[in-house]
């Protein structure tokens, strides 16, 4: 057996950049020779990985790349929204070092996890030999001496493993790829590696080096199972699809159209199925649930039959499982895992979204559900027209719904917009009209934070589209700093900055709840003097092109302006912090407190029990 002498570190550079991906039919850019799916690798190197990872990516070079980034969870966030972008079929590594390095990723981990997308943690670690222990950063357990604070990794990821030794990464590697390339349990995977083994020879066969090409299985359905959901479908009075993230990621948007074309079956989509199906197709109804449009949630009122495909049913799609009121109403699942497959008492239908519609399409023939209600469609979009319509007032801020239709006015088919926690995600799945592949949403886990570095992780992924951010000062005031990796780069997108003075959704929320306005806005907090922040100043000191629009037509004008730009621009707007999507919707449970306070916490606790009441969890 030939074998070649490297560090543990050095062989898991060399095998990661000989990982390849069969390229997709479904994708344009997957036509031609296999690619590598390990596209490089995020660092910030610390005492933990800078002697073994950082000597080894240096030896390795342009075969598998290393970026710099500046806050280890952010740079993270920028490798899930590449991987989010390329419909899981490429990804990248994140490494740091042991301690915070690590634990600063553990929430994109959980990130990665909730969203069901590929990540490689590369997490340094104590000594295996345990001779310096405690080492600088090392976690102690008392009561457990192979705790690590790596082990917070465990909960939140798909597969870990701790590399203790040279030859561990011979099963641990393949592990890691089967898993981030499964379609059914892709996720996340931490390979905790001990710092002292990354510097540690072996004799490796030179076999374990061989280019490898992974394929992404396409899993068929069973028939029994097919024949069960058609038999469903025929039966039913008032059918609705709900389209979910599996649609993109099985690469079956067209599927999903054609199939409610044929069998006249009106669909909506969820946060991340937005943007499978252009906004103009007439039987897209637009989205369900909380933030849903007023069409899409009288069509989910009155289904006799729900067919769910490529969706975990979140809380937000289902209204938490008030948007389903036809007492009559069936529901069916159309998922790659039997787990979500499962839920809520739906009738199963396991497998890859393309190849079920397809087997659904043969089993239906012909059929056509019965019409329905096509008119409310355009009730809704001149509803939407309405509240993003660019009506100023004098000395009034606009609102955020306002803000999204002067990006939509000036957008193209090219434009993605992207966001992820706070206002605009609700107002922008309500609201939004996207073209096809033109809306990109972390919702699973609506992440503060993610906003800035997820639009850098688009950007590389699809350097043709215009990426737009939208993001407010509260999110933007949690994790701005891959701007700045951004500008040295050359990555250019827009950054929307809506300025409402603190966290607007929240103290919405809040009062809705019966609560007082305390402590989200900066007005409603205990500061001694209310800040008042120069945002465009802090974007420009980092490199971008920043701006500050002084209304809605300014900002219009300047969204068209950074397109010829090769660094970021941030455009600041003041908004108001009142109005939310302005239109649509649907109940949301969070609980209210049962006891206590005053008359508008019973009032805001009434009307609870009463929406608690229309909630149907499982049938």
């Amino acid at each position: 057996m030939t074998t070649t002498r490297l560090t543990a570190a050095q062989a898991m550079m060399r095998w990661l950049s000989v990982q390849m991906i069969e390229p997709s039919s479904s994708e344009a850019e997957g036509q031609g020779d296999p690619e590598r799916f390990i596209e490089g690798v995020w660092a910030i190197f610390g005492h933990g990985n800078v002697a073994g990872i950082g000597e080894a990516l240096h030896g390795i070079g342009d075969a598998l790349p290393t970026w710099r980034g500046q806050n280890e969870q952010t740079m993270a966030h920028a490798a899930i929204a590449y991987a989010k972008t390329k419909k899981r079929r490429r990804a990248h590594a994140v490494t740091s070092s042991i301690g915070p390095g690590s634990t600063n990723m553990v929430t994109a981990a959980a990130l990665a996890h909730v969203n069901r997308l590929p990540v490689l943690f590369l997490c340094g670690d104590v000594f295996a030999n345990r001779r310096p222990d405690p080492v600088l950063q090392q976690i102690e357990d008392f009561d457990d001496g192979t705790v690590s604070a790596n082990d917070c990794f465990r909960p939140v990821v798909r597969y870990f493993d701790r590399i203790q030794r040279p030859e561990h990464l011979l099963t641990a590697l393949p592990r890691a790829l089967r898993v981030m390339t499964d379609p059914a349990n892709c996720g996340p995977v931490c390979l905790a590696f001990c710092q002292d083994v990354q510097a540690e020879a072996f004799d490796w066969p030179e076999s374990f080096f061989a280019p490898k090409v992974w394929r992404i299985r396409r899993p068929e359905p069973d028939p029994v199972e097919v024949a069960e959901v058609a038999a469903l479908i025929r039966a039913a009075r008032a059918p609705v699809i709900v389209s979910g993230g599996g649609v993109i990621y099985s690469g079956a948007e067209a599927d999903l159209a054609a199939f409610a074309a044929r069998h006249n079956i009106p669909y909506a989509e969820t946060q991340a199925g937005k943007g499978a199906n252009a906004a103009a197709d007439t039987r897209n109804f637009g989205s369900p649930g909380v933030t849903g449009s007023d069409c899409a949630n009288a069509l989910s009122a009155r289904a006799d039959l729900v067919i769910g495909v490529g969706t975990r049913f979140q809380d937000f799609t289902t209204g938490s499982w008030t948007a389903f009121t036809n007492p009559e109403r069936q529901l069916v699942s159309i998922n790659l895992h039997g787990y979500d497959a499962n839920k809520h008492g739906a009738t199963g239908l396991v497998g890859d979204a393309k190849a079920c519609l397809a087997k659904l399409t043969a089993a239906l023939g012909d059929h056509r559900a019965p019409a329905f209600d096509a008119g409310s469609r355009l009730d809704w979009l001149a509803a939407v027209e309405a509240v993003t319509a660019a009506r100023e007032a004098p000395n009034a801020l606009p609102s955020d719904a306002q803000v999204i239709g002067a990006v939509q006015r000036v957008a193209t088919e090219a434009t993605v917009v992207m966001c992820a926690a706070g206002t605009m995600p609700g107002a922008l799945q309500v609201l939004w009209q996207s073209a096809a592949g033109g809306y990109h949403m972390e919702y699973g886990y609506s992440c503060m934070g993610y906003e800035v570095a997820g639009a850098m992780g688009i950007k590389l992924a699809a350097p043709k589209k215009e990426v737009i951010c939208f993001v407010g000062d509260g999110s933007y005031m949690m994790a701005n700093s891959e701007l700045a990796t951004a500008v040295m780069r050359r990555i250019p997108f827009t950054v929307v900055l809506t300025d409402n003075r603190g966290y607007g959704c929240i103290n919405r929320l809040q009062q809705q709840c019966g609560g007082a306005e305390f402590n989200n806005l900066y007005k409603d907090s205990n500061v001694a003097v209310q800040p008042e922040i120069d945002f465009v100043a802090h974007a420009a000191a980092m490199g971008a092109h920043a701006e500050k629009a002084a209304d809605i037509a300014e900002l219009e004008a300047m969204i068209v302006d950074a397109r010829s730009r090769d660094v970021p621009s941030v455009i600041v707007i003041e908004t108001e912090a009142l109005t939310g999507a302005g239109a649509g919707g649907s109940w949301w449970d969070v609980a209210v407190p049962q006891a206590g306070g005053p008359e508008r916490l019973e009032a805001a606790r009434e009307s609870y029990n009463a929406r608690r009441q229309m909630q149907r969890i499982c049938d």
